[in-house]
């Protein structure tokens, strides 16, 4: 009942949580996706069915650096989505799952998500170890909280707040890579990933949302995970400079090109909405090219784990006793071999804001919404 307690308390802190950010273009933030966007999904799912016994990423150390309580984030603090809402002068996104109140945005996003429904992997002979939270699933859920609002609630909702629609669709590949599945066999999962991220942008735009943010795919060939799960005996497969798997580095750049394309289609059949491309490939790529220029002293081995080369033990995660934690977080950019730290995710948002990662710029699609709001 402990972690029940304190997952209620860490909502009711967090419930009216603004940043000290200029006021917003948009009126909340509604978001989609898996484990680098679940605010609280999942473990509110489990701790409703299990209070005594959460899932590993209920548990301390997660959450340490910034919450300082497990909140269901697969962090030691914030997620990049809880750093939008930060430039965005937005409260953090709660939860679907036990919240009431949509008026402040709403986050569908769920740990072990996948784009495409389990359906997809049951006939090609995969099981979802995880969840099923497919991208069609959280529609539905959305689908159903429009249906508990007025028209006009409904409407100004979708038109006044920033889908995030991701990231979603690493989980595809993911679950399959790291049980060992041919490689070619994963590659051909993404043009049905891709056109499934299409259609739930396409279904949202129908529904009357018109201003987007579809993150891409990290380089997971720096995943402590990944390093550790398919780790290679030769030299010629790693990146001398960063230590990263190439191979699984430009399998992420082929999907976030594919994805680029599917957003510009998009994009040219509704020319009244705003989708904006956030390159989080291209936003973590330099602090693992000069990880003491951004503070890290390491950046592929994970702070908290169950040990080896980089600290990634599949049999033995993050919050499970006898796993390990690093003393500073903030010096580390894996968090626990499949996800980043709360200093790693600031620095992919900082990227987002005020670099070059997003696709248009979104600091200045927000300058003219808000020079147009001005002269309305």
């Amino acid at each position: 009942m402990k972690a029940l307690f304190s997952f209620i308390f860490f909502m009711v802190l967090t419930s009216t949580q603004y940043s000290n950010a200029s006021p917003s273009c948009y009126s909340s933030i509604i978001g989609f996706g898996d484990s680098l966007t679940d605010t609280g999904n999942l473990l509110c799912l489990d701790l409703s069915s299990n209070a005594d016994s959460p899932p590993h990423f209920g548990k301390p150390p997660y959450g340490e650096s910034y919450f300082k309580v497990p909140t269901g984030r697969c962090s030691d603090g914030r997620l990049v989505i809880d750093y939008i809402a930060e430039h965005l002068g937005l409260p953090y996104v709660k939860p679907y799952i036990g919240n009431k109140d949509y008026r402040e945005g709403v986050n569908f996003a769920m740990v072990g998500a996948t784009a495409l429904n389990t359906e997809f992997f049951l006939e090609r002979g995969f099981d979802d170890p995880f969840t099923n939270g497919s991208l069609d699933v959280q529609l539905g859920w959305f689908k159903r909280m429009i249906s508990s609002l007025s028209p006009k609630s409904s409407d100004e909702l979708l038109k006044n707040s920033l889908v995030v629609m991701g990231e979603i669709g690493g989980n595809d590949y993911n679950h399959a890579l790291l049980a060992g599945t041919n490689f070619f066999e994963v590659q051909s999962f993404m043009h049905p990933v891709i056109n499934k991220i299409g259609s739930a942008i396409t279904k949202m735009i129908e529904l009357g949302a018109v201003s987007f943010m579809v993150p891409g795919y990290l380089p997971i060939g720096c995943s402590a995970a990944y390093l550790t799960q398919l780790s290679s005996p030769n030299k010629e497969d790693y990146d001398p400079s960063t230590g990263c798997l190439n191979w699984l580095n430009k399998f992420a750049q082929k999907h976030n090109k594919m994805l680029r394309l599917e957003l510009n289609r998009i994009q040219r059949l509704y020319p009244h909405t705003t989708i904006i491309y956030a390159d989080f490939y291209n936003a973590a790529m330099p602090f693992y090219r000069s990880p003491k220029q951004y503070g890290f002293t390491s950046t592929t081995v994970a702070c908290c784990g169950g040990g080896g080369p980089y600290n990634y033990n599949s049999d033995l995660l993050c919050g499970d006793p006898p796993s390990t934690s690093c003393d500073d977080p903030s010096t580390f950019a894996n968090w626990d071999g499949l996800h980043l730290t709360d200093a790693a995710n600031r620095i992919i948002t900082k990227g987002l804001f005020e670099g070059p990662n997003t696709i248009p710029q979104i600091n200045s699609l927000c300058a003219s919404k808000s020079a147009g709001s001005a002269s309305a």
